[in-house]
């Protein structure tokens, strides 16, 4: 049967405590064994435990010092998911900063996530899963 709505609610809320936290362990105990990773319009998939921690990794050594701040513009949800749309502002080289639009849908499994659909644009998820990226195989439906 698996666990109610809220409590997988409650699961994604961790998830994103995790990661804000820097803490890789929280973060990967919230996934289920086989997680999936779509980037989003990339039509891109990531698959897989490893691929995943790859992508953590990269984000939490390289990705977190780049940014400036955030600001969380909404949050929503449904049977399928936690949805939350943020503004990041990323440090360019140089000085100064980029402020990016970033959609996350944290998707709900029967005990924990599944994964995550990401909505941002190509520069952004490049940055973002960094050596991970290239991991990453077209979903079945995507035009080549």
């Amino acid at each position: 049967m698996g666990r109610s709505r809220e409590e997988l609610v409650a699961i994604a809320h961790r998830h994103a405590a995790a990661e804000a936290n820097g803490d890789l362990a929280a973060t990967l105990a919230t996934l289920e064994p086989d997680p999936v990773y779509e980037f989003e319009p990339a039509g891109l998939l990531l698959r897989g435990l490893p691929a995943v921690k790859v992508y953590y990794e990269h984000f939490f050594e390289t990705f977190q010092p780049m940014i400036a701040g955030y600001e969380m513009r909404g949050e929503w949800q449904n049977d399928e998911g936690l949805g939350q749309e943020y503004w990041i502002d990323l440090r360019v080289p140089g000085g100064g900063t980029e402020r990016n639009a970033v959609i996350g849908i944290l998707l709900f499994g029967k005990e924990g996530l599944t994964g995550e659909r990401i909505y941002a644009s190509d520069r952004m998820l490049r940055t973002m899963f960094g050596p991970a990226y290239a991991l990453a195989e077209p979903m079945p439906h995507a035009k080549p």
